[in-house]
């Protein structure tokens, strides 16, 4: 009886869903206050169904109910309680379902924040989130039906797969996947002002706050991916370029150039449609990453079961979505105009610059991902594109982009002076030279990719150090700054460590293969290494 419920509560989610996107959307169209005033509640209704569809799939796996195939494939009776709750998302159907609710949770929070928000637009907004959750239903009720009965139940469970009984899998999909739901908002925020045909501060200010939150998401998820990977898979390393890890990755390069001019339009009212387009693309690589993961396409230790009914599915849901998206936005950008000007040394051409480096390092990345596939799809052979593609397509736009980050932060908007920026990053500069030129010579493998990388790691780290310093000059101490300053003053010293550990790693790690015996010794980097 509780699948035969956990289904029924999915049903009734998706009903919920559908009202939601009628009322939003027809309700701003015909200015009906009763149709609007139905979104909210049908909002928190679909997360409360949602939440409890997958609880009740939760509790099938907790007392090991085999008369459900999903539980009877991914869990046994041995399996230890912390990984039975994570079983649940652990392969294809419940994963989808945690999808289901992480949307309807992000739904409710739109629902009941920004109360400055006007009713129509955030009913625009819940209207497209609807519709989204709605695809993603019907996917699970025609293809993936987590709650399928077996008939006679099994005795026994097939056993989660061993990969995946680590306490990384408890935390790292809900985490990345948070992220990649999140920016299903940015979309939905991207269409309802294409609706409008408008694109105001405002606007940017209400959806930075959910970027910025489905970006840490994100960036926590695959680091957490990451981690597990490197000390799963032992001496591996931590980033392989695998199909699925650039799915990941490539919806988090956009969000991270969406963050950066979401900034500029909200200051100074810029880069409106770039800033739409943004938005689109950022959801649009979210789901182009599931078609990916959940198509049988491609060969990766992230993919679920091959199944070409799912992949058809999927990719007529990602061209609906973009199509219309698109559509939408060919029609009404020209007409959300612009603001002022501002000069070439400004932070907004800092600011331009750091979107345009981390799109096309996307678009290398995207290009590199697909390309086999293409070729495997016109049956003109099989090609892998590997790491030393991506590495060199990754490092020609991004590390321009580094080397100017330190001068963007400290540049002013609408014009910057050259002396200004000189007087504030000369200590910073004058400190980094010399570090590089140590740490490249210190291990006695010294090449200026190897200058470049230690230097810009530790340029971007002094460089922010500085803006601290610039800001107590006037008075201000480090906790009393802004928010946002701390915020980005923060990420940036992040990713001036992370340079300079890639770098590092890069450089100086050393790789041998041998073919050993047992008692056999091999000295590798000064360690005496016994098999």
């Amino acid at each position: 009886m509780i699948p035969e419920l956990g289904l029924f509560a999915l049903v009734l989610t998706f009903c919920l869903a559908l009202i939601q996107s009628f009322a939003g959307l027809a309700g701003a169209y015909w200015r009906k206050p009763e149709w609007l005033a139905l979104v909210r509640p049908m909002a928190s209704g679909q997360f409360v169904f949602a939440a409890l569809s997958f609880g009740l799939l939760t509790w099938s796996f907790i007392v090991n109910d085999f008369s459900v195939e999903y539980v009877a494939l991914n869990s046994n009776t041995e399996l230890p309680f912390f990984y039975r709750i994570a079983a649940v998302w652990a392969a294809h159907e419940g994963s989808l379902l945690l999808w289901i609710l992480t949307l309807s949770a992000w739904t409710l929070g739109v629902a009941w924040a920004n109360k400055d928000m006007p009713i129509v637009f955030r009913a625009r907004i819940l209207g497209v989130l609807g519709l989204i959750n709605c695809g993603f239903m019907l996917f699970v009720m025609a293809t993936s039906n987590p709650f399928i009965r077996l008939l006679p139940a099994a005795l026994e469970g097939r056993d989660l797969n061993p990969l995946l009984q680590d306490p990384a899998l408890v935390i790292h999909p809900p985490i990345l996947y948070a992220g990649y739901v999140g920016l299903a908002v940015a979309f939905a925020f991207a269409v309802g002002a294409l609706i409008e045909g408008k694109v105001t501060s405002n606007w940017a200010r209400w959806l930075r706050p959910w970027t910025l939150l489905a970006w840490a998401f994100l960036t926590v998820g695959v680091a957490l991916g990451s981690w597990w990977a490197y000390y799963e898979l032992g001496w591996g390393g931590w980033w392989f370029w695998d199909p699925v890890e650039n799915a990941s990755f490539m919806p988090w390069l956009m969000a991270t150039a969406l963050i950066h001019s979401l900034a500029v339009t909200e200051k100074r009212g810029l880069f409106k449609s770039w800033t739409v387009l943004l938005a689109i693309s950022g959801f649009s690589l979210s789901l182009l990453g599931t078609f990916l993961v959940r198509s049988g396409v491609l060969i990766s230790v992230h993919a679920f079961a091959n199944d070409p009914a799912r992949g058809l599915f999927i990719l007529i849901f990602l061209g609906l979505c973009i199509g219309i998206a698109l559509s939408l936005y060919a029609w009404r950008a020209p007409a959300l105009g612009s603001g002022g000007g501002f000069k070439v040394l400004s932070r907004e051409s800092f600011l331009l610059l750091n979107n345009l480096m981390l799109v096309v390092a996307a678009g290398l990345i995207l290009i590199g991902t697909l390309y086999p596939l293409f070729i495997d799809a016109l049956e003109m052979g099989k090609i892998s594109v590997g790491p030393p593609y991506f590495n060199l397509v990754f490092l020609i736009p991004t590390l321009p982009m580094v080397l100017l980050l330190g001068v963007g932060m400290h540049s002013t908007w609408k014009r910057a002076r050259w002396e200004m920026l000189w007087l504030r990053l000369r200590t910073p500069l004058s400190i980094a030279v010399p570090v590089a030129l140590g740490i490249s010579f210190a291990w006695g493998r010294p090449s200026v990719l190897t200058f470049v990388g230690v230097f810009a790691g530790v340029w971007v780290i002094l460089s922010a150090l500085s803006e601290v310093r610039q800001r107590q000059k006037m008075g201000r101490s480090f906790f009393s700054l802004p928010r946002s300053v701390l915020g980005m003053l923060t990420a940036h010293i992040g990713l001036g460590l992370f340079v300079l550990g890639t770098t590092v790693t890069s450089v100086f790690s050393v790789e041998k293969d041998l073919a050993l015996r047992a008692g056999d010794v091999v000295e590798l980097a000064g360690y005496q290494i016994k098999l």
